[in-house]
């Protein structure tokens, strides 16, 4: 991958508010939003506008007795004025109103365009970075929509605005542990034959420079899972860990990158063995989900690393078997909040230094 293809600049104003998507209108979006902002003193939450239908919001203050002013804003800045005393809206109406618990593939055009919206935003240096609610992939490709997730999209708007390919590159983080999945959302059976060298060097790279620049890790040390029981044990368990994934990282050791492994992912995620280094590249979803679920369940944080400006969402669906309960838990969307703002940050600070030298 070439380094134009890693390290893409962008146009941040780390003193601007992130702006924050309304995801399914249905879903717990809109509660955890109002939530969110409930709590932004208790919290020391950064600013923040939503992009919603204000009457969608005003539906959620009621079933939930949350008390919060709401003010329609026309711009981000605008926002910043009004953030301490009301939570601002730069409004989108739904086609339905929507009802909490029931989704409908009706107002997916206005869950893509508060998408839209929000990238132009943060890429035309209005807001400092992007925070995105839970959607349902699924009303949204009963619509029409053809991209393979959330991410993807993003990726391609970005592209449209600036021309470049970019690999998108999902990192769950918290305080404890940082993971980086090499295969998503795939089959079991299909993991051992989708991981290459290339995509190895590809997503390392990828991680590697995103520690530095949006989580000011100097020189960040990266371990990689084996695939198989035991990192294949010499061979006796799997091929992989000798054939693909060490030469990988001899490759990148010679590039000068900071990486260890393959390791036994059954002894690399206790808390002595964290302490070695900065992030995992795990080798599937569950391998890396489930021990940062395991630690922080209710506090990691989805981040987008490779795309042309700050990208987080909490780490949950949009769970529509709670939608509209008052039961739904805004932990994690104030931890993507507040991660967010200190990516965007560690941004601007690492192209000023950039800038520099």
């Amino acid at each position: 991958m070439s380094k134009s293809n890693i390290e893409q600049g962008d146009d941040t104003n780390p003193q601007a508010p992130l702006v924050l998507t309304m995801g399914d209108p249905a879903g717990i979006g809109p509660e955890i939003t109002l939530k969110a902002w409930a709590a932004r003193n208790r919290l020391k939450l950064p600013r923040f506008c939503v992009i919603a239908d204000p009457g969608c919001i005003e539906i959620f203050t009621r079933l939930n007795g949350i008390e919060a002013q709401i003010e329609q804003v026309s711009s981000v800045a605008e926002s910043a004025q009004i953030f301490d005393h009301a939570l601002p809206i730069i409004p989108v109406v739904c086609s339905e109103i929507p009802t909490p618990g029931a989704p409908t593939s009706a107002n997916a055009a206005v869950v893509v365009k508060s998408i839209e919206m929000a990238v132009s935003l943060v890429m035309d240096g209005q807001a400092s970075g992007l925070v995105t609610n839970p959607i349902s992939k699924a009303h949204l490709y009963e619509a029409g929509f053809s991209h393979p997730g959330h991410t993807e999209f993003l990726a391609e708007l970005a592209k449209t605005r600036n021309g470049k390919t970019m690999r998108p590159v999902m990192m769950l983080a918290s305080a404890e542990l940082r993971v980086v999945p090499l295969t998503i959302h795939i089959p079991l059976k299909d993991v051992a034959k989708s991981i290459t060298q290339e995509l190895i060097l590809d997503i390392v790279k990828i991680t590697s420079h995103g520690l530095r620049q949006d989580f000011g890790i100097a020189n960040p040390k990266i371990a990689l899972a084996g695939l198989n029981p035991h990192a294949g044990e010499m061979g006796a368990m799997g091929m992989e860990e000798t054939e693909i994934i060490r030469p990988a990282i001899e490759a990148l050791l010679r590039d000068g990158y900071s990486v260890s492994g393959p390791h036994p992912a059954d002894t690399m995620f206790h808390e002595k063995a964290r302490e070695a280094y900065d992030a995992v590249v795990a080798m599937y979803h569950d391998q890396a989900l489930i021990p940062i679920k395991t630690l922080a369940f209710d506090r990691g944080v989805n981040t987008t690393l490779g795309l042309p400006f700050v990208r987080t969402s909490p780490d949950h669906g949009t769970a529509f078997d709670i939608a509209g309960k008052n039961v739904a838990s805004e932990t994690s969307l104030c931890e993507a909040l507040k991660l967010a703002q200190k990516m965007a940050d560690n941004r601007a600070r690492f192209h000023q230094q950039k800038a520099a030298h």
